[in-house]
């Protein structure tokens, strides 16, 4: 009898483990992996929306300085600038990366984009704010 008590307290531990572990997973693909405030260490702010819109802070004052949106598949981003600051040789330019999220952090790697700026600042690791 003791032993059986002791094997539910036991598996009930386990249970409420897994739970919270679920929980506490940060998805790793798809918008909702992106979703969220990030900085890197240029100190530039990057704020992406689940609808696939986004506001970047270049110079850290809370002001967006530029925007635009992007689309997920998989876990290859999309990002096409829509507006604001524009660097030469950028605009109407499209940069496809491949992301991994790792719970707080998030890493690109080019797989293609015209637009150097860009390429320089998203290919930093970037951190949930």
């Amino acid at each position: 009898m003791k032993q059986s008590l002791t094997f539910r307290i036991l598996l009930a531990g386990i249970a409420v483990f897994l739970f919270q572990a679920c929980a506490t997973t940060a998805p790793t693909s798809g918008m909702a992996a992106l979703t969220g405030t990030w900085t890197n260490s240029l100190g530039t702010v990057w704020t992406m929306r689940a609808d696939g819109s986004f506001d970047v802070d270049l110079n850290h004052d809370g002001k967006r300085d530029a925007w635009g949106t992007c689309s997920v598949e998989g876990s290859t981003v999309t990002i096409v600038g829509t507006g604001g600051v524009v660097p030469k040789g950028c605009a109407k330019t499209t940069g496809s990366y491949h992301f991994t999220r790792t719970k707080d952090t998030l890493h690109f790697t080019l797989v293609k984009d015209p637009c150097k700026l860009r390429v320089k600042n998203v290919t930093l690791d970037w951190n949930k704010k």
